[in-house]
């Protein structure tokens, strides 16, 4: 099959699924994408429970107050993707496995959050939200793309904004011949409560943050994951196919829950 801006994507929403096997789905799509014959894919996903997920390259020790989460059974999972931490809980999360030439050109890696995260923009548009990007509307000398240990404390370029507060977080992983990309649409804003768990705690954290709830939104969990998809054929212009798993798909993901997301040494970055 040759790859192309305008193709069929396939769409597969799991519902809420826990930290590790989340992340494990996502990492199994990717471990399976031959850019070469596969379909891109768009997934759409919950967290059942709510979970603490680490970027690639932090260490739980240094950035969480392990003891409180544990007091709390907040579990902790590391994803593939950098940045910083994210409390995932009431939300809509998407990811996305494609080849670079399966999307319109980018000038440059950043450059292609802009092109991935468009869809967004028409989501909230769809929604009655006035959403843009914070390189668009970033105040005189005000500083973006500083690295932060919680997520949802920094912007970068193309952080979305509603009425200058950002609304969720996405992070991108680059492999020679494929994208993956996963982001976050908090449905209620858990920004303070998901700091509370940081071993340095962001001040005024729920002031500069939006969710979905916050700005009047009361669409069911399923309405919106419809809304993303059509707001995805809209701005990409191409199909959906509905799809679930393939069989290596769900092997590559009991093989990585069981060897990877559920042993501790990956999830609070001790190797």
């Amino acid at each position: 099959m040759p790859t192309s801006p305008c193709t069929t994507w396939r769409l597969i929403d799991t519902g809420p699924l826990d930290g590790p096997a989340n992340m494990a789905v996502d990492e199994a799509l990717l471990a399976n994408f031959d850019p070469a014959v596969s379909r891109p894919v768009l997934r759409l996903y919950g967290w059942n429970p709510p979970a603490l997920s680490l970027g690639r390259f932090q260490k739980a020790a240094e950035v969480l107050d392990l003891e409180r989460c544990a007091a709390h059974n907040v579990p902790v999972v590391r994803r593939i993707t950098g940045g910083g931490v994210i409390y995932h809980a009431d939300e809509l999360t998407y990811s996305l496995v494609c080849a670079p030439d399966q999307i319109p050109p980018a000038a440059s890696i950043k450059e292609s959050f802009r092109v991935l995260t468009s869809f967004l923009l028409r989501f909230y548009e769809k929604l009655g939200l006035a959403a843009g990007y914070a390189a668009d509307s970033c105040a005189e000398g005000e500083r973006l793309g500083e690295r932060t240990h919680f997520c949802f404390a920094g912007r970068e370029s193309y952080d979305i904004l509603i009425d200058g507060r950002k609304i969720g977080g996405n992070a991108q992983r680059r492999l020679k011949n494929a994208i993956f990309q996963h982001g976050s649409i908090p449905l209620v804003n858990y920004a303070s409560l998901g700091g509370s768990f940081l071993r340095e705690k962001p001040a005024a954290i729920e002031a500069e943050t939006a969710s979905l709830k916050a700005c009047g939104i009361k669409a069911t969990p399923g309405d919106l994951s419809a809304c993303m998809a059509e707001a995805f054929t809209e701005t990409h212009h191409v199909s959906l196919s509905i799809s679930t798993l393939s069989p290596a798909e769900e092997n590559s993901t009991a093989g990585l829950l069981a060897g990877k997301y559920q042993d501790e040494r990956w999830n609070l970055g001790e190797e």
